[in-house]
């Protein structure tokens, strides 16, 4: 591509990733409403932490179930096939969860909304990739997450206030309908690559070869060490501002459910602030490994201050998963380091690959964090304990001490030697 040329594919670019952020705002609404609703489904479906964090984990199974059978179809059919398909099946597993009469239903409709979406980050990945330069991967994908997490700050107060107003039923109904409108947005607008990218002109492998490119994923020396913090980085974090977190401010500093969905709130729109500011981090420091490390080891601290201080007054905890909600956003950069191992035929297999484990890594965390908190005997109110909490923050604060201390064996990938390659 000339540089004279460049303007108007980057901006047709910019659409078409601003129409996938639009998009991926509905899955960011459906994994994160249960730790604005999740006392409501419980009182309503009378069900103990544990279902409810079994339910919480279904959207990340079946997310991750998703995984690497999409990074075939994009490499084979392309994102926009793909993500079209998927967001149908999201839109049918949201109506199922808006109509279901008991929690079997309701969890067969939140597996499937999280099949259907978990299409939606690798696949603006992969546009991305192809839309634009390796050095404004970062930027753009930051650019995704942080129009997607408008979902995020929809599923607290706003979530939280409309619960209270006409029910979570009908604000889940009006989810439905805006993915439905979002899916023809994608059919209408995404294009795969611009016009006169290999892709366009590719010989499709046959389903032998797809199988073998997979095999080769997995054997990249490189991987391992990324995979591991990528399972653990985002499970920890979104177990404290997708599920236990309001909770946790309701049952043990006794905020309103409004004032806990304010605090969660303040954490999405610090998270969103964090994506900003990490997303282009790695062309100015020229180190990916680095960022995504420093990140981690501050999380690990704030959880470890919920975990050790007992009864410390409000202020602490809010200003901790507000602080927890900025320093999250350093796990794009697992990605980011993870998507520069691998060349472009197997672009959508290798990222599919990662997500893999960072959604496994959520439903995994999310079942076990039930587990957790059902295993302490609640107060007489049927509230969980103070202990109950830092028993679970403290796992989380160990399990990604040992993620960290996998991942630091990994080599990095500087975005002043992809860019060296490209232009070679």
């Amino acid at each position: 591509m000339q540089s004279a040329e460049r303007p108007l594919p980057y901006r047709r670019g910019l659409i078409i990733v601003a129409t996938l952020a639009t998009a991926y705002v509905a899955s960011h609404f459906f994994r994160a409403s249960n730790v604005t609703i999740g006392l409501d489904l419980m009182r309503d479906l009378a069900i103990g932490p544990e279902a409810l964090g079994a339910l919480t984990g279904a959207f990340f199974f079946g997310f991750a179930a998703m995984q690497i059978p999409c990074g075939f179809f994009f490499d084979r059919f392309g994102p926009r096939y793909t993500m079209v398909g998927m967001l149908v099946v999201a839109s049918l597993g949201g109506a199922l969860f808006t109509l279901a009469p008991s929690w079997p239903v309701l969890l067969t409709g939140r597996a499937l909304m999280g099949a259907g979406c978990g299409v939606m980050l690798i696949g603006s990945m992969v546009v991305i990739s192809r839309w634009f330069p390796p050095d404004r991967f970062s930027t753009m994908t930051a650019m995704v997450l942080s129009i997607g997490l408008l979902g995020n700050l929809a599923a607290t107060t706003p979530l939280a206030w409309a619960s209270e107003a006409v029910g979570w039923r009908a604000v889940f109904g009006a989810v439905v309908v805006f993915t439905a409108l979002a899916t023809i947005a994608i059919w209408l607008v995404v294009r795969d690559a611009p016009s006169g990218h290999p892709f366009l002109s590719r010989k499709v492998e046959p389903p032998g070869e797809m199988l073998n490119g997979l095999i080769e994923v997995l054997r990249n020396p490189r991987l391992k060490p990324i995979l591991a913090l990528n399972f653990c980085n985002y499970a920890c974090t979104f177990t404290v501002q997708g599920l236990w977190g309001g909770a946790f401010l309701r049952e043990v500093h006794g905020l309103s459910p409004i004032a806990a969905g304010n605090v969660l709130l303040c954490a999405v729109i610090a998270y969103q602030a964090g994506m900003l500011a990490f997303g282009p981090l790695d062309r100015r420091l020229d180190t990916r490994k680095g960022i995504a490390i420093g990140g981690t080891l501050v999380i690990i601290v704030l959880l470890a201050m919920l975990a050790l201080f007992s009864h410390p007054p409000v202020w602490l905890p809010v200003t901790v998963i507000i602080a927890m909600g900025f320093f999250s956003a350093s796990s794009t950069m697992v990605m980011t380091h993870g998507r520069g191992i691998f060349p472009d035929r197997l672009i959508g297999r290798g990222i599919s690959t990662m997500n893999t484990a960072v959604m496994l890594g959520v439903a995994c965390m999310q079942t076990l964090s039930g587990i957790i908190i059902g295993a302490f005997e609640p107060l007489a109110s049927g509230a969980r304990t103070e202990d109950a909490y830092r028993a679970l923050f403290g796992t989380l604060t160990l399990v990604l001490i040992v993620a960290v201390a996998i991942y630091s064996r990994s080599q990095d990938v500087k975005p002043s030697e992809e860019m060296r390659a490209a232009r070679r």
